[in-house]
C-alpha cells in the first residue's frame, strides 16, 4: 500500500492553504507532520483522507487517482485533537461502532474491542457513557474507535493533546507498535519537535504551507535542508546569529572568532547565518573552545529541572535552556556561552551550507 501526492496544492477564496507537494507514504510507515499552528498540517491530512479536494495535482492509493473518490469510500481512518463520540453509546459500542458498520463477526468484534480497550486502559470504562468520563478518557475512546478499523490509512490530527503526561508518554511509546502490528500508514500532525523525535519513524516539516523536508526523522533533526527547517524542528526555535568568514576564521557578534575546521575550513569567504538549538547556550564554560557572548536577560522561566533563559544579543531575541533552577536578575547582563561544535551554517538565502559537527558525529 502507498499513498502519493503528486504536485498537490489548495486554494482557498484566492489564499493558498497548501503549495504544490509531492510525498509518497509506504505501508507500515509512522509519518510525522511537524509545524506550528496554521502551518497547513491539518489542510495536508484532510487531503489525504478526501474530505477536501485539491485545487491542483493528484491523490493515489494504491497506484489508483483517488482524488474525487469521497472519505467515505476509503479505507480512512481520523482521530482529532477535539474527540467525537457517541454520547448515548457505551464505551463499548464507541469502539465496536465502526465494525458493526462493516460487518465483522461478534466473536472478532468483541476481541477486538476487548484487546484495543485494554490498550488505551479503557477496560473498566466499557459500560460507561462517553459523558461520565473524563477528557483524557473520552479522547482514549475516540483513539481506540479509530484504532479497531484496520484501515489502510490512520490519520492522527494532535490526538494527544489533551491527555496527562503521563499517558501521553506512554501512548507515544505504544502507537509505533501499533502501526508496526497493523501494516497501516499513520500519519500524525503535532507541533512538538520532542514528540516527532520520540514517535520515529519520518518526518515532513511544514511551514506556511509549505513541506520544507521530509525524510526519517533524526536525519531530519540532524540535518535540516535550509533554517526554517531548523527553526521548526526546535523548541524553543532554533536561535540565529550573522556570520562571516575570512580565511581561516568565522567571525561571529561580539568580536568572537574561531578556527574553521571540518567541511567549514573550504566555505568560501563570505556572510552567513550562524544557527544554534537552545540548550546548546550554556551560562558556565564547559569547553575549553567555547565562544563568549554578552547578552541582556529578559524573562525567566522555571520547569521543575530546567530554566528557559530568554536573551537580548544586541535587539536579537535568544532562548537558552540549561540543566538546574538558577536564580538570575532580569534586566542584568548574562555571559552565555557556546560551543562551534553546535553551531549549524546556513547561507544568506537560508540554505544550509553546513551541519553542526555533533550531528555529523550522530
Amino acid at each position: 500500500m502507498t499513498l502519493e501526492l503528486r504536485g498537490v496544492s489548495k486554494q482557498v477564496e484566492g489564499q493558498t492553504h497548501i503549495h504544490p507537494t509531492d510525498l509518497v507514504l509506504e505501508n507500515g510507515t509512522m509519518n510525522v507532520l511537524l509545524g506550528p499552528t496554521s502551518s497547513g498540517k491539518t489542510s495536508l491530512m484532510r487531503l489525504m483522507a478526501g474530505l477536501d479536494v485539491p485545487t491542483r495535482g493528484q491523490v493515489l492509493w494504491q497506484g489508483e487517482d483517488v482524488t474525487g473518490q469521497r472519505v467515505q469510500d476509503r479505507k480512512v481512518a481520523m482521530v482529532y485533537q477535539q474527540f467525537i463520540n457517541y454520547p448515548s453509546m457505551s464505551v463499548y459500542d464507541n469502539i465496536a461502532s465502526p465494525m458493526k458498520l462493516m460487518g465483522v463477526d461478534r466473536a472478532e468484534l468483541d476481541r477486538r474491542v476487548r484487546e484495543t480497550a485494554d490498550l488505551m486502559q479503557l477496560t473498566p470504562m466499557l459500560e460507561r457513557k462517553p459523558l461520565e468520563l473524563s477528557g483524557g478518557q473520552q479522547q482514549r475512546c475516540a483513539l481506540a474507535r479509530a484504532l479497531v478499523k484496520n484501515a489502510g490509512l490512520v490519520l492522527l490530527d494532535e490526538p494527544l493533546a489533551n491527555l496527562d503526561y503521563k499517558l501521553r508518554e506512554e501512548l507515544r511509546a505504544e502507537i509505533p507498535k501499533i502501526f508496526e502490528a497493523s501494516g497501516a500508514i499513520f500519519v500524525y500532525a503535532t507541533t512538538e519537535p520532542e514528540e516527532a523525535l520520540l514517535l520515529g519513524g519520518q518526518t515532513a516539516t511544514l511551514w506556511e504551507g509549505r513541506v520544507t523536508q521530509f525524510g526519517q526523522t533524526p536525519d531530519v533533526y540532524r540535518r535540516p535542508v535550509d533554517a526554517t527547517t531548523a527553526r521548526v524542528f526546535s523548541d524553543p526555535p532554533m536561535n540565529f546569529l550573522r556570520i562571516s568568514k575570512t580565511g581561516a576564521k568565522i567571525m561571529f557578534g561580539d568580536g568572537q572568532s574561531t578556527g574553521a575546521t571540518g567541511a567549514l575550513v573550504d566555505l568560501p569567504d563570505g556572510r552567513y547565518t550562524a544557527g544554534f538549538r537552545p540548550n546548546h547556550l550554556e551560562i558556565a564554560q564547559h569547553s575549553p573552545d567555547a565562544m563568549a557572548f554578552d547578552t541582556t536577560l529578559t524573562v525567566t522561566e522555571l520547569t521543575g529541572s530546567e530554566t528557559f533563559v530568554h536573551l537580548d544579543h544586541h535587539g536579537e531575541r535568544w532562548v537558552g535552556l540549561v540543566h538546574g533552577l538558577h536564580d538570575l536578575t532580569i534586566g542584568a547582563g548574562l555571559t552565555v556561552w557556546l560551543d562551534p561544535r553546535h553551531v549549524y551554517i546556513f547561507a544568506e538565502n537560508g540554505s544550509l551550507v553546513a551541519p553542526a559537527a555533533y550531528a555529523l558525529a550522530a
